[in-house]
């Protein structure tokens, strides 16, 4: 059955709705920035650059590092944003735009994200790695989706009981990177984590300036939470490391989808100390170059 109008939206040249590409234009290994700035930052260590369009905060472009072609895309702030970027990757790769109807072999991309981080945890430093084992959505968009059977409900029901979370916040998930992926990035340069996926930067994320949040407190039982997972091998003991704003919607939508997805954090804050990195695009760099290099050898 083909796919209507008003659900696969296509501009007049045949490009997708939001970010304006065609299938031709997207590699098989996709790296997501949130600022559109990054792109260029990514890409100015390319071999070549074959593609480059921009729409709003979403810009894109394909080329090779090392002889890998990579597509770079910036998906601005938020998994409103994330829910976008991840639809219409999967439609550029699985969806025939000619027909409107599914591919019969089906594409998995590898999705990498690079991002910046604060930890909440006083022994992950600024200017470290992190890169997230799993995530934990304090938004709700995996809920718009059938997601259950990708979900963590041990941990998140651990969770909700541990924050008192109230009732009429959206219910947290739970969603793991890809492993076979983030195996390729581990190294004793980089910090295994658990991620908080939060839905603001400033009251979601326990800031205040003029506004007083709800849960005052909500930063400390984030960084006290603890889960151990006695089924894992080896023993697993999960708490909160760092907070950001698209991780989990990039892994729980890559699961659903059937591509593989892993995050890759510069850690510039850390809210428990209070410090902040002296020379944050440094840091972003050093991550920037790590990446690319791990990408190459995969």
């Amino acid at each position: 059955m083909a796919i209507p109008a008003s659900e696969l939206i296509l501009n007049p040249e045949g490009s997708i709705y939001h970010l304006h590409l065609r299938p031709e234009h997207v590699a098989s290994t996709v790296i997501t920035v949130g600022d559109p700035d990054r792109v260029a930052a990514v890409t100015a260590h390319f071999d070549t650059i074959t593609h480059t369009v921009q729409c709003r905060e979403f810009k894109t472009s394909t080329g090779t590092y090392k002889g890998k072609p990579i597509t770079v895309i910036s998906t601005g702030i938020g998994t409103d944003n994330i829910d976008i970027v991840l639809n219409e990757l999967d439609a550029l790769v699985n969806i025939d735009f000619k027909t409107r109807t599914l591919k019969k072999t089906l594409t998995s991309l590898d999705i990498i994200r690079i991002g910046t981080s604060g930890s909440i945890q006083e022994d992950i430093p600024v200017d470290s790695f992190l890169l997230s084992d799993m995530a934990i959505g304090l938004d709700a968009l995996l809920h718009f989706y059938d997601s259950a059977s990708i979900q963590h409900p041990e941990i998140q029901k651990a969770f909700i009981e541990h924050m008192g979370w109230a009732a009429e916040k959206s219910e947290p998930y739970v969603v793991s990177c890809d492993r076979d992926l983030a195996s390729h990035f581990l190294s004793d340069q980089v910090v295994q984590g658990f991620t908080a996926t939060n839905v603001g930067f400033y009251g979601p994320q326990g800031r205040v300036l003029r506004l007083q949040t709800s849960d005052a407190t909500m930063n400390q039982k984030l960084g006290e939470f603890r889960y151990f997972d006695k089924l894992s091998i080896p023993f697993r003991e999960s708490k909160i490391t760092n907070l950001e704003m698209e991780t989990a919607g990039i892994y729980g939508l890559a699961k659903l989808l059937g591509h593989r997805a892993v995050s890759m954090n510069a850690i510039l804050a850390n809210r428990a100390t209070g410090t902040f990195s002296k020379e944050p695009n440094k840091t972003t760099d050093h991550l920037i170059q790590y990446t690319l290099d791990r990408i190459a050898t995969m």
